[in-house]
């Protein structure tokens, strides 16, 4: 697909890996629509992208609600006259232990809120926004691209029954949907990143995340903007589909 000129929906727009793909794909000169829970939290992002040039659209939905999301897909179609791509990058945490259990005695239990907001947000979000994304994109008839942003802690990381259950999830339905979709001219993939540079990461101690980075073979933490390289690189290769492309310095859990 040739970036220039093609209508791209980014989640969870506002900050860390949504933020730099935004970017990046604005100096490409995409069009963008930018989603987040607030409008107004995307205002810099907005702001950079406009600078390089890109025509931008900003948008406030919480993608875990219905009704969000289908008003949010039907007003990005009517502002852009055009659905060419949908990123699903927004995604929360609610790490905790299944249960905390010392010297015989139950000392807690991750909390069924915590586990549901992850499933709403980052699975529900997910197959919400790629359902209506589709929808307009097969009515507009002209393909397109789809891509999940997956995580390492798919194949299961301490402390995150939650999380690891979604990104596994969204790592099945992109295999799923790139057949499902094929018969529309809709590709679908999707990013794992491991350990990344993100704002989080950066607001640790340096002796911190100098040991989150010793723990990759390649000795240093991702950067953003490489989840971004990716993410072109899956809009502009049209015969990559139903493929989960991991991003993490040979980390493997």
């Amino acid at each position: 697909m040739e970036i220039k000129g093609k209508t791209i929906i980014i989640t969870g727009a506002a900050r860390g890996l949504g933020a730099a793909m935004a970017r990046r794909l604005a100096s490409a000169g995409a069009r963008l629509a930018l989603c987040d829970l607030k409008e107004d939290g995307l205002a810099d992002t907005a702001a950079c992208c406009r600078g390089a040039g890109a025509e931008v659209h900003c948008y406030g939905a919480n993608v875990s609600k219905e009704a969000d999301v289908t008003a949010f897909m039907d007003a990005v179609a009517s502002d852009c006259g055009a659905l060419d791509a949908l990123i699903n990058n927004a995604g929360i945490t609610r790490d905790g232990l299944l249960i905390k259990h010392k010297d015989g005695e139950l000392l807690g239990k991750m909390p069924l809120q915590d586990w549901q907001a992850v499933i709403d947000v980052n699975l529900t979000g997910t197959f919400l926004c790629a359902r209506e994304a589709a929808a307009h994109m097969a009515s507009f008839g002209n393909g397109g691209v789809i891509i999940n942003i997956s995580s390492l802690s798919r194949a299961g990381n301490f402390g995150q029954s939650n999380y690891s259950a979604t990104k596994a999830g969204v790592a099945a339905l992109t295999v799923l949907w790139a057949r499902e979709l094929a018969r529309h001219g809709i590709r679908a993939a999707a990013i794992a990143p491991g350990l990344m540079n993100t704002e989080m990461v950066a607001a640790m101690k340096p002796e911190a995340r100098e040991r989150l980075a010793a723990m990759v073979p390649a000795k240093r933490l991702g950067e953003p903007d490489e989840v971004a390289q990716t993410a072109q690189f899956i809009l502009e290769n049209d015969y990559i589909s139903g493929r989960v492309i991991d991003l993490d310095g040979g980390l493997r859990w």
